[in-house]
C-alpha cells in the first residue's frame, strides 16, 4: 500500500491512503490518525490500512479526493531516529581518489553509519531555504526504510522483517561546511540540514520483484534545472543491504518504531548512468581530467528526484524542490 501525511497545520499532520496511480487518496483517520500511530501498532493497524487501500484502488472510497502531492508533509513527518549509511562504497573510493587519500583497508568489513537530523523532516514540494549559496548546497537522491521496534541484536535476516515502508529522500549537504565539521573529528550538524522525503511511502509489496535481497532493483532519476543528471540503478554495486545497514545499528541497542534509515546517496561504478549527488560529478571530474566544472546549486535552481517502476510509473510520487534564500538573510 501507499501512504501519505497530509499537512493539516499539526506537526503530525494526518495520515491518508494513496491510491496505486497516485490520484486519489482517503484519511486514514478512523484506522490511525498519524503514520506514527500506525506504526506503534502496525500488527494491527497494518490490515485495516490496506483494507482502505484495496477499497480505495477499486474505486469504491465513498470519500476519495484527489491526490496533490503539493498538500503533503514528509510521510513521517518526524522520527525518533534517523540514521544515514554509505553504502555506495565507489562514492567513497572516488572521494579519497580526488583527495589523494588511501581508500579505509576496512572499508568493506562493515557498513558506515552516522546519526541525522529527524525532528522534522520536509515535505517533497517545500523549497530548500538556506542563507547563503556559499555553503556549497548539494543535494543526494537516495532511499530510506521506515521500521517498526527493531530488538537489539537482531540479525539481518530478523531486521528484514522489521521493514515495513520505503521511500525516496534527498539528504540535503552543505559541502563547504562539511569540510570544517569532518576536520574537527565530530559528527556532521551544520552541514546536514532537514531531509526531504517522496509524497508517499510504500510497503515492500508494491515494489514486486524490484524489492529482493533487501535491495531495490530499479534506477532513481535526478534532474537539476529540467536537466537529467543521473539515474543509477539503486540495487547495483550496494555493498550492505538495508537489513544489514539496521542490523549494524541495533547491534548496542534496539530501536523503535519510526526509525529511518538510509543508504546514502545512490553511485553505480558504471559512470554513464550518471551521479545523484554534485559532489560525486565533482570528484569525477577531479579524478579524469584534474578540473572542477560543475558547481554546486544556486539560489533558483530546481531538483526533481523520481523512481519509475517498469510500468513507467512513478512508485513514490516526486520529490520536487526549489533552492531559495531563506527569508531572514534576505530581508537584510
Amino acid at each position: 500500500m501507499k501512504l501519505a501525511t497530509l499537512n493539516d497545520g499539526t506537526r503530525d499532520g494526518q495520515l491518508a491512503v494513496v491510491s496505486r496511480d497516485l490520484k486519489t487518496a482517503h484519511l486514514a483517520d478512523g484506522i490511525a490518525s498519524t503514520l506514527q500511530k500506525a506504526l506503534d501498532d502496525w500488527t494491527f493497524i497494518a490490515p485495516q490500512l490496506d483494507l482502505l487501500y484495496q477499497t480505495l484502488n477499486s474505486g469504491r472510497g465513498h470519500r476519495a479526493f484527489d491526490f496533490d502531492p503539493a498538500n503533503c508533509m514528509a510521510p513521517l513527518p518526524r522520527s525518533s531516529q534517523r540514521a544515514v549509511g554509505a553504502a555506495y562504497l565507489q562514492q567513497i573510493e572516488r572521494a579519497c581518489k580526488a583527495a589523494g587519500q588511501d581508500i579505509p583497508a576496512d572499508l568493506r568489513d562493515a557498513p558506515r553509519l552516522q546519526q541525522g537530523a529527524s525532528d522534522a523532516f520536509l515535505g517533497a514540494q517545500d523549497e530548500i531555504a538556506l542563507a547563503y549559496e556559499q555553503w556549497g548546497i548539494d543535494y543526494e537522491a537516495g532511499i530510506a526504510v521506515i521500521t517498526d521496534d527493531v530488538a537489539m541484536g537482531a540479525t539481518a535476516d530478523q531486521a528484514h522483517m522489521n521493514i515495513k515502508l520505503l521511500m525516496l529522500v534527498n539528504d540535503i549537504s552543505l559541502r563547504n561546511l562539511a569540510q570544517a565539521e569532518q576536520a574537527s573529528g565530530y559528527g556532521f550538524v551544520q552541514s546536514r540540514p532537514a531531509t526531504a522525503c517522496s509524497p508517499v511511502a510504500v510497503t515492500p509489496d508494491e515494489l514486486g520483484d524490484a524489492w529482493r535481497g533487501g535491495k531495490i532493483h530499479l534506477p532513481v532519476r535526478c534532474s537539476l534545472n529540467g536537466k537529467l543528471s543521473g539515474q543509477p540503478q539503486a540495487g547495483a554495486d550496494m555493498a550492505f543491504n538495508y537489513p544489514q545497514l539496521l542490523a549494524h545499528l541495533c547491534q548496542t541497542r534496539s530501536a523503535r518504531a519510526g526509525s529511518v534509515v538510509s543508504a546514502g546517496a545512490i553511485a553505480n561504478k558504471e559512470v554513464k548512468k550518471g551521479f545523484c549527488s554534485i559532489v560525486e560529478r565533482r570528484n569525477q571530474e577531479l579524478n579524469t581530467d584534474g578540473v572542477i566544472s560543475t558547481p554546486y546549486m544556486l539560489f533558483g535552481d530546481t531538483l526533481k528526484i523520481e523512481m519509475l517502476g517498469e510500468d513507467g510509473k512513478s512508485i513514490f510520487g516526486a520529490i520536487e524542490q526549489t533552492v531559495k534564500q531563506a527569508d531572514s538573510k534576505r530581508s537584510r
